[in-house]
């Protein structure tokens, strides 16, 4: 991994400076013969060296700045005392990242015009990217609701358990003393929601059941049983019984004297305060905040300049020519009735559904496996770290997605984990699974993430960075992929595919009805009861997503149709040279990039392979 670092710091100066160096340009006192990164210059009689900014020394101070808000990285990358802590949420924080974040865009301003290589102009690029994320969203003051209906800070500290690595004694003192911080975690979380409750800024009502019987599930775990106790129940050998048995009575009391208080005060406030105070619409409303935040988000998940009523129009549009390839299949099987009848038959046929979660965990492990060995056809570069298939953890299933991929980490040694929920078999069939798998798995999440980690000659900030509309534009690829990859077996099969498909061409109709519109459950649900073989259940379980995750689920139809777009160019440009496995290596070697950035990438791309046929002739 290349480092950026700087041997003195950098002091931001505040005082009255040429335009050309305002704000980056800090002054040492120093010798005149040692002044080797700087100019010298003069200032009232003394020799000063004064050093201007670079590339270099914003994404260091940008990746610092964002490891001292993020302790959970911090520890993974080795940082012993962020193994003791959770992240800082308070509205002070937040404050202090805004302004931080501001400082950071006026740098980046004034090294706009400065020569770059084209791998700087990358970094560059990116990391303006990132910082104007932020900021787009940061006036609407999105920590008033930190969480989704399967998702929030609830429940994402369980996967500290799973994701840190125990190997020393300090290790567990270190996840036990992080245990400790819970009740200050969730009191800013909790101080955060009571300002959305002030200015009604909430989540929907109709969604906080399953997120107050998660918080009550997890305040009335026994100790020794609960998620958070699991590391004290496996040692490595190098640690003795003794110490053993007091690690496990720290466990114990941390999980005693603070988780287990955390989360029933939690689960006292969001039922006797928050619960009453929740939102009654589906969306978020359609006053000027809330068209303005709808907007932004708009922006923010699609990375691309659209309105709201394009993409509503865009996904109806989908909506009819993903239904005409429905219906050529269910004519191609023979089936004797229409539609809803054809979709009635899938969602009760036990044919079609797993006997036990060994089945369906197993059948989605052969999937993997049959994608493993047809990835070198489609793909020149393939990610060292491997991946696994497990089941959604019992205690979050009820109310999780259907699967979804949990990334790794190459320097821990941590594979990634295609998660397959096995919650309510009946609600989870067989012909979607292809489909599934290739959108987590591989040529997926796994590919694409594990890909952009490897990248050993980049900014740390560029191999987590994850513009939604490319990584879940990726992942819906995929799952077109997957069929060019041979791997839908039936007509069933493929019909899941484009079920899946129109299942994300919907979520454009349905996000942008709910919040832009203002439409009921009841008519997003609507559209994938009447044009998806999606069971009812995930149906339920998607629209509470979308409800509580406004903009997110934008991207991947979004992403996808770009991605579409991006290869057929080049099929075009290329004619008989046009070759998939280096199409594919390069949308995903440089990592995550917003769509504008792949579109660029591209075609330099394609005119680059101009000139490696031409020369090769």
């Amino acid at each position: 991994m290349t480092k950026y670092f700087l041997g003195t710091a950098l002091i931001i100066a505040l005082g009255a400076v040429s335009p050309l160096v305002q704000a980056q340009s800090p002054t040492i006192d120093v010798a005149p013969g040692f002044c080797t990164n700087g100019q010298i210059v003069v200032v009232d009689g003394q020799t000063e060296c004064r050093i201007e900014d670079s590339l270099e020394a914003l994404i260091h101070d940008f990746e610092e700045a964002q490891l001292k808000r993020d302790p959970v990285t911090a520890g993974e990358l080795g940082d012993a005392d962020a193994l003791k802590r959770l992240p800082d949420v308070s509205l002070a924080a937040e404050r202090k990242s805004q302004i931080e974040n501001k400082e950071f865009l006026s740098r980046h301003a004034q090294l706009s015009t400065r020569p770059m290589s084209e791998e700087e102009r990358l970094n560059y690029d990116l990391l303006g990217f990132a910082l104007k994320q932020k900021q787009r969203l940061a006036p609407f003051d999105e920590a008033r609701l930190p969480f989704t209906n399967d998702s929030g800070f609830f429940n994402n500290v369980l996967y500290l358990a799973r994701q840190t690595r125990f190997e020393k004694i300090s290790d567990y003192e270190a996840y036990a003393s992080r245990l400790t911080e819970l009740p200050r975690y969730f009191l800013q979380h909790k101080n955060n929601m009571r300002r959305g409750m002030e200015s009604e800024f909430t989540a929907a009502a109709e969604i906080m059941p399953g997120i107050l019987e998660t918080v009550e599930n997890l305040a009335s775990q026994p100790v020794t049983e609960h998620p958070l106790y699991q590391p004290f129940t496996r040692y490595p050998d190098s640690i003795s019984a003794e110490d053993q048995a007091r690690l496990k009575e720290l466990g114990e009391a941390a999980i005693k004297s603070s988780v287990l208080p955390a989360y029933k005060n939690l689960a006292e406030f969001l039922a006797e305060d928050y619960i009453p105070k929740a939102r009654q619409t589906s969306g978020i409303g359609d006053s000027e905040e809330a068209r303005n935040y709808y907007r932004a988000l708009v922006r923010y998940f699609t990375t691309l300049d659209m309105t709201p009523d394009e993409i509503h129009q865009k996904g109806l549009a989908e909506v009819t020519r993903i239904r005409s390839k429905m219906d050529s299949i269910i004519e191609e099987v023979g089936f004797d009735g229409d539609f809803s009848e054809f979709i009635a038959e899938l969602r009760s046929n036990p044919k079609f559904y797993a006997k036990s979660e060994r089945e369906l965990l197993m059948t989605a492990s052969y999937i993997a496996k049959k994608l493993d060995g047809k990835m070198p056809e489609y793909f020149g570069t393939l990610p060292r770290l491997s991946y696994g298939v497990m089941p959604v953890p019992k205690e979050i299933a009820p109310t999780y997605t259907t699967g979804r991929y949990w990334g790794g980490s190459p320097e821990q040694g941590r594979a990634g984990n295609y998660v397959v929920n096995t919650y309510n078999l009946k609600q989870r069939p067989l012909y979607n699974l292809p489909a599934l798998t290739a959108h987590e798995a591989v040529p997926g999440h796994h590919q694409q993430i594990a890909i952009a980690q490897e990248n050993e000659d980049v900014p740390r900030f560029r191999q987590s960075l994850y513009p939604n509309a490319f990584g879940e534009g990726w992942g819906l690829y995929s799952e077109k992929l997957a069929g060019e990859m041979g791997i839908y077996e039936t007509p069933y099969e493929l019909f899941g595919q484009l079920t899946y498909e129109m299942w994300r061409a919907c979520r454009l109709v349905v996000d942008t009805g709910l919040h832009w519109k203002g439409w009921s459950r009841e008519q997003a649900e609507a559209c994938f009861l009447e044009n998806s073989a999606l069971a009812a259940h995930n149906v339920k379980t998607e629209v509470d997503r979308y409800i509580s995750w406004p903009g997110q689920a934008l991207a991947y139809k979004i992403g996808e149709l770009k991605i579409l777009e991006l290869r057929q160019r080049a099929k075009n440009a290329l004619g008989v040279e046009f070759d998939i496995r280096r199409f594919h290596d390069a949308v995903l070697e440089d990592g995550g990039v917003p769509l504008n950035l792949l579109e660029k990438k591209i075609d330099r791309w394609i005119g680059e392979e101009i000139q490696r046929v031409e020369s090769d002739r």
